[in-house]
């Protein structure tokens, strides 16, 4: 391995570090009350360098909905690429990836929701706004192309998927916002799953002929 390759895999490696401790201690402390340095510290590099990758806490934040946005998309396009042949077991497959994103990291993907309808995203570079409004728009396309499929199969009625797909991600970031908010006064409750299961149900029963 050469020189340069050494240093940009040194220059990832940081920038998950910091990445990681932020997450931690946005998770833990919230947005508003976490400071750079504490992310510095957590991160156990000096400020200067933390400044060096991300030129404000914002940015930093709007980088970790990029990376949950990106895990999202991939796990996505793994349902269209896959041999189920069946519409409504590829919707099935769907409320599973919905569930196991927000089973990986609930905060972060509560944190992606409200990022991305506050003033926080005016703050960003537009490169980085650019990105994420790209990953949004992948994502529901991609969700569309599977009510596309079971149109196209003679499956599901003929309404607009990019309309439908709208109405899943707002069902969605709706549950979980609402059961997180419900879980905040009482955390042995959690209705995630159960509740995500019969939005599924209706919506089923909403597109099938």
């Amino acid at each position: 391995m050469g020189i340069a390759d050494r240093r940009e895999r040194e220059k990832s490696e940081r920038r998950r570090l910091i990445m990681d401790a932020a997450n931690r201690l946005f998770n833990s402390k919230g947005f508003s009350a976490t400071a750079m340095e504490e992310i510095a510290k957590e991160s156990e590099l000096s400020p200067g360098t933390i400044y060096l990758y991300f030129k404000n806490k914002e940015e930093l934040y709007g980088s970790l909905s990029v990376r949950d946005l990106g895990l999202l998309l991939e796990r996505l396009e793994q349902i269209n690429k896959s041999e189920e042949r069946d519409p409504q077991k590829r919707l099935e497959a769907l409320k599973g990836v919905l569930y196991s994103i927000y089973e990986h990291d609930p905060i972060l993907l509560l944190n992606v929701f409200n990022f991305q309808t506050s003033n926080l995203f005016k703050e960003l570079s537009e490169d980085l706004a650019t990105e994420i409004r790209r990953f949004s728009r992948r994502a529901l396309r991609t969700i569309a192309s599977i009510f596309e499929y079971g149109i196209h199969q003679g499956t599901f009625t003929q309404r607009n998927p990019i309309a439908i797909a709208d109405i899943v991600w707002s069902v969605f970031s709706g549950i979980v916002i609402w059961e997180e908010s419900k879980n905040a006064l009482d955390p042995e409750k959690n209705y995630i799953r159960e509740t995500l299961d019969l939005a599924f149900e209706i919506i089923i029963l909403g597109v099938k002929k």
